[in-house]
């Protein structure tokens, strides 16, 4: 796992990931119940190595969300504009659905508005993943408005600290 400041939930941890880290993601990328609502097609090892293991930092940060010592999801967040940005998250399969993810991106949230100072984190589910919606909702997101893609309909969601 990468170097750098992790990032403590109540439930995970996130730690920045690293080289070592290309097998696991790799595996994780390339299998379609994990890519499901992440672009939906499982990607390459080259492709996973170029956007997943910090690389792009400092434009993109990236994570492994660990539960209980254990690697269950990726995590990243960029900034887009003078007072926020946006992030993204997403569990393996097995993990959803226990409160995981609303917690890991209450962790995020809490470092991009303390350590960070942004005011306005978005993000941009599926409108059709029902689950991942209310998830969003539970770390605290609400929903700004419908926003259309040509393949498709995504929600734009937004969490402003108050």
């Amino acid at each position: 796992m990468g170097a750098g400041a992790a990032l403590e939930g109540a439930l995970t941890r996130l730690v920045p990931t690293g080289e070592e880290d290309l097998e696991l993601l790799a595996g994780w990328f390339a299998d379609p119940g994990f890519v499901e609502h992440w672009g939906g097609v499982p990607l390459s090892r080259a492709e996973v190595a170029a956007k997943y293991l910090g690389r792009r930092r400092p434009q993109v940060e990236s994570f492994l969300v660990l539960a209980g010592g254990e690697p269950v999801g990726y995590a990243q967040y960029w900034r887009a504009g003078p007072d926020g940005g946006g992030i993204d998250l997403v569990l393996r399969p097995q993990d959803r659905g226990r409160g995981l993810g609303p917690d890991a991106a209450r962790a995020l949230l809490a470092h991009l508005g303390g350590a960070l100072g942004w005011r306005r984190v978005t993000v941009d589910p599926a409108a059709a993943n029902v689950r991942a919606v209310r998830a969003w909702e539970k770390a605290g997101f609400r929903r700004a408005g419908e926003r259309e893609r040509p393949a498709d309909g995504t929600l734009l969601m937004e969490h402003r600290p108050e």
